[in-house]
């Protein structure tokens, strides 16, 4: 039964039915079956979705139906997980969000369901994210890594003023800082002072493993 469950919550991600996967996940509760081995089959699915996109094998909207997929199912395992009191092992904790101004939210969400996938401990603190309410989630979740989108130019200079206000409160040196989105450019993710950028999803993975030496 427990198979036949993860296969199909598998499977749901992959297809990209974020209903299925909700309605499989709380089966997986309901049947008992260890919430770790539910967060590894969705892992197993994101991954593969998030691998045949950096082939070229599928394409933007498959990475994020199968982001939206598992983000429906996502809440019903972290509750189970917390229910009973185990932990996973994290790579590292992310704090990531949309800076103030802009309210784009599909490439920070496909970058924090992979770094989900591949274990890292992410807290998306959504859009529309002020440098005042960075500050607070660096805090509160004592991350490793802060990572800021911004896809129009009018608000990419929100990501100067998070790291000024970071400096400004001592933090700087305790955070790694990883920016993306349309409006990013090496160039200025360099003249802000940031830690790290990539233009894309998996390419963020990869940044943020680095960034914390693994």
């Amino acid at each position: 039964m427990s198979v036949e469950v993860l296969e199909n919550l598998k499977k749901a991600i992959i297809e990209y039915d974020g209903e299925a996967a909700a309605s499989w996940a709380r089966k997986a509760v309901e049947g008992k079956i260890d919430p770790i081995k539910a967060l590894d089959t969705m892992t197993v699915a994101i991954r593969e979705v998030g691998e045949g996109f950096g082939r070229g094998d599928l394409w933007l909207p498959d990475l994020v139906g199968a982001a939206d997929a598992m983000t429906s199912a996502m809440p019903i395992i972290e509750e189970e997980i917390k229910r009973i009191g185990v932990e996973r092992e994290s790579l590292g904790t992310v704090v990531i969000g949309t800076v103030y101004g802009d309210i784009h939210s599909i490439g920070k969400t496909m970058v924090a369901t992979l770094l989900t996938a591949y274990g890292f401990a992410v807290n998306d603190l959504g859009i529309n994210v002020t440098a005042e309410s960075f500050v607070e989630g660096i805090k509160r979740y004592n991350a490793d890594i802060l990572a800021m989108s911004s896809l129009m130019t009018t608000t990419a200079p929100e990501q100067r003023k998070v790291i000024e206000t970071l400096k400004e409160e001592g933090l700087r040196d305790k955070v790694k800082i990883m920016v993306g989105g349309g409006a990013i450019t090496q160039e200025f993710a360099d003249s802000i002072g940031t830690d790290g950028y990539d233009p894309t999803a998996a390419g963020a993975v990869k940044l943020a493993s680095s960034l914390i030496g693994r």
